[in-house]
């Protein structure tokens, strides 16, 4: 098995790190200082279930130089999404896989729409992880999992085979018959945990003491649950109240990448989530006024990181 992770950030990073580990053939596609980090350093990754470190790294910013692989993680930001896919064609033979672990709901759409539709697969990461200097993946939060399956429903041998590596590397991961579901579910908590925290600039923790920002979270996930219900998404009921359950477990000083952006002047995937609640919620018809308040608070902030580039 030969794999190619696009985006060697936390998400790339940690699964591509711990397939390469396990002994799988993994090349990472990277650029600037952590590209170079890696190729002289290795990679080093700082886990609240573990370090791990590789100290021979196989990293290039050239997909030529790596060639056709069995499968493609794109783990890039989902404003990157497209260029992507273009670039990764030198990846790709007959029985190449692209599977995404990107945040939304819509990346899945744009890698078909390039690479071709039967090879695209879908997949949820459930891991809060940053690069936190060149050549250094810190995870710091997360069950650290991945739920894969095919976009049209049902079982195959050729996710299978990606869980089964996933399972020799020691990480969670699970294939699922309605990957759909899957990511409209992880969506609408991202969408409520981002949101809230970037908007407060506080922690998940005290997001969910205060009884007003609690409130708020809840409600995204409700608008984000109805949103998906309009576009035939099957969605359990309880779901809203599972989410936040889960944001009961985990650590209080937790954030969100969209919040680690935010502070560090990056852009943020704000269009990729609230954005696209708001914009599909208008299509459906659904009322979506929590995340069009989000969405508004923390526009400015996108605008002004991305004109600072």
């Amino acid at each position: 098995m030969r794999i190619a992770v696009f985006g060697a950030g936390g998400v790339g990073g940690y699964f591509g790190g711990k397939l390469a580990k396990s002994g799988v053939d993994v090349s990472f596609l990277a650029r600037g200082p952590h590209l170079t980090a890696m190729r002289d350093n290795g990679l080093l990754v700082r886990s609240v279930h573990g370090d791990f470190a590789l100290e021979s790294v196989q990293a290039t910013e050239d997909p030529d130089e790596i060639g056709p692989v069995d499968y493609v993680l794109i783990a890039v930001k989902s404003d990157q999404t497209e260029t992507a896919a273009m670039a990764a064609k030198p990846l790709l033979h007959d029985e190449t896989v692209v599977l995404s672990l990107q945040n939304g709901v819509d990346n899945e759409s744009k890698l078909a729409a390039i690479v071709g539709p039967e090879r695209v697969v879908g997949g949820a990461a459930y891991i809060f992880a940053t690069i936190e200097q060149p050549g250094v993946i810190a995870h710091t939060g997360g069950p650290a999992a991945l739920k894969v399956g095919e976009l049209a429903g049902g079982r195959s041998e050729r996710v299978e085979r990606f869980v089964e590596a996933g399972v020799s590397a020691g990480f969670a991961i699970d294939q699922t018959e309605d990957i759909k579901a899957t990511l409209w579910s992880k969506f609408a908590f991202i969408c409520a945990q981002a949101g809230t925290t970037a908007a407060v600039r506080l922690p998940i923790g005290e997001v969910r003491t205060s009884p007003a920002a609690r409130e708020l979270f809840r409600r995204v996930v409700d608008e984000v649950c109805a949103v998906a219900r309009a576009e035939g998404v099957d969605l359990p009921n309880d779901l809203s109240d599972k989410h936040v359950a889960f944001a009961d477990g985990l650590g209080s000083g937790d954030y969100s990448s969209l919040h680690h952006d935010l502070i560090h002047g990056k852009p943020m995937e704000l269009e990729a989530l609230l954005g696209e609640v708001v914009r599909r919620g208008e299509q459906t018809r659904v009322s979506t006024p929590m995340s069009e308040a989000l969405y508004a608070v923390l526009q400015p902030w996108d605008l002004r990181n991305r004109a600072a580039l």
